[in-house]
């Protein structure tokens, strides 16, 4: 017999059915939907923009090893190659790197005559960080294969497509900065 709206139900007459239903609801709330099983990781965002970045970089690793320098260090003597000075800060936001890890990096480079440490000349109280000679002659060397690579990605990528994944990308980045956390 089906259950009316109203109608006092006693034990013998709930079903199994009815029983697991109202116990979910009273015992676990109303029921949620559950989400969306994630894909595999080498299909997720994450993993299939780093494996994009990992063979953008592998081939350029071979020139980075050359000039006996790491990724992290690279990314540091480009963005400083970029501009006429910055703070460690800045450094670490545009290379994309953690602070500490940024602080070992200008040590190593300092040590290599790459960098120099300096007073910021608007404000002579803040430390700031310029390439030397030396770096930016490092960057150039290296910088010529990577150009070549830059090439040969294109011509296999197709240089509009190319362009316009940077472009998505870049507005992506744009798009999820409001995600971000903030400190």
């Amino acid at each position: 017999m089906p259950f009316q709206i109203g109608q006092r139900i006693t034990r013998p007459t709930i079903s199994y059915h009815v029983k697991f239903v109202l116990c979910g609801i009273m015992c676990h709330g109303p029921a949620m939907a559950e989400p969306a099983p994630l894909p595999p990781y080498s299909s997720s965002l994450a993993g299939v923009l780093l494996a994009a970045r990992e063979a953008v970089m592998a081939p350029l690793r071979e020139h980075l090893r050359k000039a006996d320098i790491t990724d992290q260090q690279w990314r540091t003597l480009r963005v400083l190659a970029d501009a006429d000075y910055l703070d460690a800060k800045g450094i670490a936001e545009r290379a994309l790197l953690h602070s500490p890890t940024v602080t070992r990096i200008l040590k190593e480079l300092a040590e290599r005559k790459l960098i120099t440490r300096g007073s910021d000349p608007n404000d002579g109280r803040r430390s700031v960080i310029c390439i030397t000679d030396l770096g930016r002659e490092l960057v150039m060397n290296t910088s010529r294969h990577t150009r070549v690579l830059l090439d040969q990605y294109a011509a296999a990528f197709g240089a509009e497509r190319l362009k316009a994944f940077t472009a998505e990308a870049l507005a992506m980045i744009a798009t999820l900065e409001s995600f971000r956390p903030r400190d």
